[in-house]
């Protein structure tokens, strides 16, 4: 008797641990994403900003001070009058903790900014690829 109500103690603790254990594991996934987008936002704002003051010499047309690319932010350019000197923005593209992967979406100034994919002309935003939705309803892509 003493060992079924045991096990019935020990299954009930069990499902109890494990709802709260799942949500931590989401809210921890959470948190990675938001830092990742704004570490990745935050090099895109300096990079415009460099563009800006000419630091990068001229402005690719189209792009309208903004990367062609987020490899171009961990590359690094090279700065105007200097003949070696590369400004990086970026260490490396951080990975995307909801699609595990360092595929990040992109969207330029021209694209809608609830456009699923960017019209390649720059990087204007970033957002992750991930289908899945919030505990609140919004989806992860319009974070």
């Amino acid at each position: 008797m003493e060992l079924i109500v045991a096990f019935t103690i020990m299954l009930v603790l069990s499902t109890m641990a494990v709802p709260l254990a799942r949500s931590k594991v989401r809210r921890e996934r959470e948190r990675e994403l938001l830092y990742a987008l704004r570490e990745m936002r935050n090099a895109i704002n300096k990079y415009k900003d460099a563009a800006d003051l000419n630091l990068l010499g001229p402005v690719k047309q189209g792009s309208e001070g903004y990367p062609e690319s987020l490899d171009i932010l961990v590359e690094g350019v090279k700065m105007s009058g200097q003949v070696d000197k590369k400004i990086k923005f970026l260490r490396r593209i951080p990975k995307d903790p909801m699609t595990n992967s360092t595929t990040w979406g992109t969207r330029s100034v021209q694209d809608d900014p609830k456009s699923s994919g960017g019209g390649g002309q720059n990087v204007f935003d970033v957002f992750t690829k991930s289908t899945e939705k919030a505990p609140n309803g919004t989806s992860y892509s319009e974070w």
